[in-house]
């Protein structure tokens, strides 16, 4: 067995990137941009934005000038954590221009959510260097719930640090709107109650593993690629097994079903002590619920299946981390996740 590697902690002072591996940001939304870039330094952090985050369309820029921005920040050892902007839709034209090896050497924090996990997921899965799944940039200048961490208090966290988090009271609905007018207190931010749910009962629930997942649709993509060896992954680095954690972004419920079909049949919850499926906007197909779609697909896996889980693509977004090991603790009025920052 090899331990899981976590990045340094980072101090005060030290350099935040904001490379575009995906999509970059239009000018309508630079003064949010700009937010929540004085978040960051608002936490003692200096940052560096490169090139193609403020470039406008479906991605930020050609796939070679995308991937060698990141890998500059990745590798550069000045740069402690790399935060894109957001996610898109694809990231995946980087994964076969991407030297793992590479960013092994000096790991640094990568994170987000979204298209990202297209990148995130894979380099964790090759090298056993965690990533921290749960916000991107755009994303924090809102103020969390006071149950959750943020990613700075997870990237700012010493070695075999203990992160303990319980579920959101409130979830947000509404739309998106203009940035000036944009609630950003926890107070105000989320105004749906929102709860944990069982897939097969009620009975509480208690189950450890080491984490691993992100957003379905990119997740999907995975198996069967150099880039997807789940296996290889939980028999080097995970002897207590996986919590495999996955949020549909746009899929619609038979989409849904496909997709978590396809991991099934790929073997990706072979070593899964437990299923964490996140909340999701997205529409359900008529005449096939979400609960129909998650019944149909994992009901039959013998271990239990968590959903309306807080992560994905309706906020509040827990901070997860890719290969930490997780506690999770469910009854059917709470819910508690406890990660451990250990080889």
């Amino acid at each position: 067995m090899v331990g899981i590697r976590y990045p340094r902690p980072l101090v005060a002072g030290d350099l935040v990137g904001v490379a575009t591996p995906s999509s970059g940001v239009p000018a309508s939304l630079h003064d949010r941009l700009d937010a929540a870039l004085d978040a960051v330094a608002a936490h003692g952090f200096r940052t560096r934005v490169g090139e193609l985050a403020r470039v406008d369309g479906v991605t930020s820029g050609p796939p070679e000038a995308r991937a060698a921005e990141l890998t500059e920040m990745m590798t550069d050892p000045t740069v402690r954590a790399v935060i894109p902007p957001w996610g898109g839709d694809l990231a995946v034209d980087l994964l076969d221009r991407l030297d793992v090896d590479a960013l092994a050497v000096d790991p640094t924090w990568l994170i987000g959510y979204s298209d990202l996990s297209t990148l995130m997921t894979p380099l964790t899965l090759a090298t056993g260097i965690a990533t921290l799944h749960g916000a991107n940039l755009m994303d924090t200048p809102y103020e969390l719930p006071v149950e959750f961490s943020s990613w700075v208090d997870v990237v700012t966290a010493p070695a075999g640090a203990t992160l303990v988090q319980s579920a959101a009271p409130r979830r947000r609905i509404r739309p998106w709107g203009p940035w000036a007018t944009e609630p950003r207190t926890r107070d105000d931010a989320y105004e749906q109650p929102t709860r944990w749910r069982r897939l097969d009962g009620d009975d509480p629930v208690t189950v450890t593993g080491r984490l691993i997942g992100g957003c379905l649709e990119t997740i999907a993509l995975l198996p069967g690629t150099p880039s997807g060896d789940l296996d290889g992954f939980a028999r080097r680095h995970a002897p207590e097994g996986l919590l495999v954690y996955l949020e549909a972004a746009e899929a619609d419920t038979l989409e849904t079903a496909r997709l978590l079909h396809r991991l099934r049949l790929a073997g990706w919850f072979d070593h899964a002590k437990a299923v964490l499926i996140g909340r999701t906007p997205a529409p359900e197909s008529p005449g096939y619920p979400r609960l129909q779609a998650l019944t149909d697909t994992l009901g039959g896996l013998g271990i239990p299946v968590l959903y309306d889980a807080d992560f994905g693509h309706e906020p509040p977004q827990l901070p997860l981390v890719n290969g930490a090991l997780a506690e999770v603790v469910w009854d059917a009025a709470s819910a508690r996740i406890t990660q451990r920052l250990v080889p």
